[in-house]
């Protein structure tokens, strides 16, 4: 999978930086999607995750971690294979990954890979809408991060 990071708050190591490639990768290997599918990460302020959280969620205040899926995230252009499968973009708050790695009492860098699984898991059509849909998401997530050696 074609993984595009952006660490706009320039705070990201190279290793993990390298972490959220490799957790990505290895879901979607897992999730069987195609080898050439294409998503983009970014991480960003409380401040400008905040400003989307409003314009897109109408929820005036800082979250953790948004997905924007593609329309049509699973259907090639026309059936053509020559264009890329384009999952959408997934946006995390590092004040988030930070506060939410000391609240729960794991490392930073398993709640940085969290937030990512959980970000790609909406880009693919999972959601926790309602009770059943939140228990089927959160066990693939638990799933995916202890198989990849990241538990709590």
């Amino acid at each position: 999978m074609i993984i595009d990071i952006n660490d706009q708050t320039d705070t990201l190591t190279t290793s993990q930086v390298q972490l959220l490639k490799n957790v990505l990768s290895f879901a979607a290997k897992r999730e069987k999607i195609a080898a050439d599918a294409e998503l983009s990460l970014t991480i960003v302020t409380n401040e400008e995750i905040r400003e989307m959280n409003r314009e897109y969620r109408k929820k005036n205040e800082p979250t953790d971690v948004l997905s924007f899926p593609m329309e049509e995230s699973f259907i090639n252009v026309e059936g053509d294979s020559s264009f890329p499968l384009l999952l959408g973009d997934i946006i995390i708050s590092i004040e988030k990954v930070k506060e939410q790695s000391m609240n729960y009492h794991h490392s930073f860098e398993r709640e940085l890979a969290f937030l990512s699984i959980h970000g790609f898991l909406h880009l693919i059509g999972y959601t926790h809408d309602n009770k059943e849909d939140e228990k089927r998401m959160f066990q693939k997530q638990d799933l995916i991060l202890e198989e990849f050696n990241l538990e709590r």
